[in-house]
């Protein structure tokens, strides 16, 4: 059910100290399967100390440049980004699954004249491949608010500047940092001020069509919240989360006892029952039933299951 496909490293490019590029080759006979809208992403396959580890990627690459090109941010405690950034080559070969996810820019719609995203950290990695496909396919402006700790660790900084200056009047940057003040950059986290000074403010003349938001929950949230009280309807926004809130964050009253599970894969009905502590995914997982999942962690969203008690 699910299908993963041996890909080639193609290149391997380093953009920050702490993250690269991964592009891969694609034979002609998967080129089909390969196709992918902007803001998807794929998932990669690998096990490493004999666990098998599924990870979420989204493609940095407009599908004009016919390239697959993903971005790896290491990550303190990530197992599969420390080996992908320390120890991973040109040439080997990785498990890859066809594009998916609903983060996706379409180009041919026609009521998005003037687009706003809004990113943080390695949530710039699908607005990447929708802001190069948006410049390349639309005519109207696109606004990006992009927020970091500095310029050493913001990814694709030349190549945003470079966009910048192939679409001088079309593309309207606003880097932010939090821990370094750089010329006409804007200083701290994206905050409700942040929002409403770019949009009330600095391109109070441009009337967007579309807002995609990629990054944290909590950078999300307060740029959502600020977006509706300016009366932008909810069907303009797009999210992908990239990292959920921490239990220390949300705190969640735990589950004690057992509960009775039905799962549907592929019309397919499951029952069984499951220890109330333990997450759906890993207890279907521990059934051996065949679900699709990528992420493990209720992030990407691409296992939709269904539960009853």
């Amino acid at each position: 059910m699910t299908h993963f496909h041996p890909l080639s490293i193609k290149k391997i490019e380093r953009i920050t100290p702490n993250a690269i590029t991964i592009a891969f080759t694609i034979p002609a006979s998967l080129k089909a399967d390969f196709n992918y809208k902007p803001g998807q992403y794929i998932t990669i396959k690998k096990i490493l100390n004999g666990t098998e580890l599924r990870r979420s990627y989204s493609i940095c690459s407009a599908p004009s440049s016919g390239e697959l090109v993903v971005s790896v941010k290491k990550m303190r405690d990530g197992t599969f980004s420390r080996y992908a950034n320390n120890e991973l080559k040109e040439g080997e070969v990785l498990e890859v699954h066809p594009p998916e996810g609903r983060f996706v820019f379409e180009p041919n719609d026609a009521n998005i004249v003037n687009m706003a995203a809004f990113a943080a950290g390695s949530g710039i990695t699908p607005i990447m491949a929708i802001m190069k496909s948006f410049l390349e396919q639309k005519k109207g402006h696109f606004a990006l608010v992009y927020g970091n700790q500095s310029v050493t660790e913001t990814m694709f900084f030349d190549e945003i500047n470079q966009l910048k200056k192939a679409y001088p009047e079309r593309l309207h940057l606003y880097f932010t940092f939090s821990r370094a003040q750089e010329g006409d950059s804007l200083f701290g986290r994206i905050e409700k001020s942040t929002a409403n000074f770019v949009l009330k403010n600095k391109l109070k003349d441009i009337s967007f069509d579309a807002y995609y938001l990629c990054g944290p929950e909590g950078m999300i949230d307060t740029v959502t919240e600020t977006l509706v009280a300016n009366q932008v309807p909810k069907e303009k926004i797009k999210t992908e989360l990239f990292t959920s809130s921490t239990p220390e964050a949300k705190p969640q009253q735990p589950h004690e006892g057992k509960t009775l599970v039905k799962v549907v894969v592929d019309d397919e009905t499951f029952e069984f029952g499951m220890d109330k502590k333990q997450r759906v995914l890993d207890a279907v997982l521990g059934q051996k039933i065949d679900a699709p999942y990528s992420c493990q962690g209720g992030i990407c969203s691409s296992c939709l299951l269904y539960t009853s008690d």
